[in-house]
């Protein structure tokens, strides 16, 4: 399924929402869930995503019909697909992350060659 780097962000900043937020309660059969005003909301005021109320609104609307999430008494779920998406991204950002990581921890041990910048 082909999304935008918008609906991919939008997915993924849901999945850590809800990660952060369920976090506290892994060992008890709880599981808490949000509107999507309150989500909406909370994208706006970390200042990480720049889109406007509305597009952020339609971009929610966008992975609704791409049955990525629904909803279950006005609070957001994510739908098997949605899951599977989610998991992909996941996986693609780790990448990113463990060579960050890697490059951190180890040092190169060949001969490397110092240049003066123009």
């Amino acid at each position: 399924m082909n999304l935008t780097r918008t609906h991919r962000l939008i997915l993924y900043a849901l999945g850590q929402f809800y990660l952060q937020l369920n976090q506290p309660l892994k060992e008890k059969p709880l599981q808490l869930r949000t509107s999507k005003i309150a989500f909406i909301t909370f994208l706006l005021h970390s200042g990480i995503i720049t889109k406007q109320e509305r597009a952020l609104y339609r971009n929610l609307e966008m992975l609704e019909e791409k049955n990525l999430i629904n909803y279950d008494h006005r609070m957001i779920r994510f739908t098997e697909a949605g899951l599977i998406i989610l998991e992909k991204i996941e996986a693609e950002i780790n990448q990113f992350v463990q060579i960050e990581e890697h490059f951190r921890k180890e040092k190169p041990r060949q001969k490397l060659q110092t240049v003066i910048r123009p």
